[in-house]
């Protein structure tokens, strides 16, 4: 059985930031959010990482992340840029810029890992149980009469900020604890009754329990995506695409209830209690600091990642 790895998708870094040297800092000692996660993965068993990062910020990457990564973790870098793995003849729309989303990030990853791999977010705080889980859950991976798939589900109340509103994926479970479905709500926010979301703009609220699990984008798979990827790729860009010319993107939960609905894959959802951080509005990076000084502190963590 081959060792998991872990996938980065890192590819829209510098341009959601302005450049890696923009990125601030959570940490005491300038770590950003990217370090917490692999000091995480690697205490989880994670010995190998993929970034998957644009040729834009290669040179910063290496600089600012990579290179010292690359003293305790075997690192590998995979580019996703708009002509990667385009179908022979196609032409990207005149005016498109950024690549195809979150699902052509793994499928830039398909020939340069050949075992089970766990994908996350460069950008989020995942927290130590959740590595765990996911770590532990690959190593029992094996295809069968479905492919054996899994993700992390986060309480949606651990995931929100009192800043404003967040897009989420409502997971819905079967009583295996398997997933059915993973139902994208794009403004969730906090209201005095708990976590509601919102379809027209403020006028009405629609709740949603507290605890109720949703993907943070933390997804472990077997190389049998890659395949799938593959084969969906040139219907999205012949058929979504055209629609949104300059936006379309093609997202892992979509593509992933896609082979759910088609009976071809089975997706764990392993519940984590850890508390997801992330900076989504600019009000939100002193929790975020106080969380891991805190967490530093309580011993969680050393003074000095890496």
């Amino acid at each position: 059985m081959k060792k998991p790895v872990l996938v980065v998708m890192a590819a829209g870094m510098g341009s959601r930031y302005g450049g890696l040297k923009q990125i601030d800092p959570v940490g005491k000692n300038g770590e950003i959010i990217i370090d917490y996660s692999l000091f995480d993965a690697m205490e989880a068993g994670f010995e190998r990482v993929v970034f998957i990062i644009n040729r834009r910020i290669e040179a910063d990457f290496r600089s600012a992340i990579g290179e010292r990564i690359a003293k305790h973790m075997q690192v590998d870098y995979v580019f996703q840029e708009l002509t990667e793995k385009l179908p022979r003849g196609y032409e990207p729309p005149a005016n498109r810029k950024k690549p195809w989303g979150t699902a052509h990030a793994i499928l830039c990853c398909e020939d340069v890992i050949d075992g089970p791999f766990a994908a996350i977010n460069a950008d989020d705080y995942y927290g130590k149980h959740a590595f765990r889980l996911l770590y532990d859950r690959l190593l029992r991976a094996k295809d069968g009469e479905r492919y054996d798939y899994c993700m992390v589900g986060f309480l949606l109340d651990n995931t929100l900020t009192d800043n404003g509103h967040v897009a989420r994926g409502i997971c819905e479970r079967d009583e295996q604890g398997r997933l059915v479905n993973v139902v994208e709500r794009m403004r969730v926010v906090r209201t005095p009754g708990g976590p509601a979301y919102t379809e027209d703009e403020g006028k009405t609220f629609v709740r949603i329990p507290a605890d109720n699990l949703v993907s943070m984008n933390m997804w472990g798979f077997t190389p049998s995506i890659f395949r799938e990827l593959g084969s969906a790729f040139p219907g999205f860009l012949a058929g979504t695409v055209p629609e949104n010319p300059e936006k379309a993107e093609m997202y892992i939960p979509m593509e992933v209830g896609r082979l759910l609905r088609e009976g071809k894959a089975s997706v764990d959802v392993l519940p984590s209690p850890d508390r997801w951080y992330g900076v989504t509005y600019r009000e939100d990076k002193p929790g975020v600091v106080k969380a891991m000084a805190d967490m530093t502190e309580a011993g969680l963590y050393p003074e000095k990642l890496f």
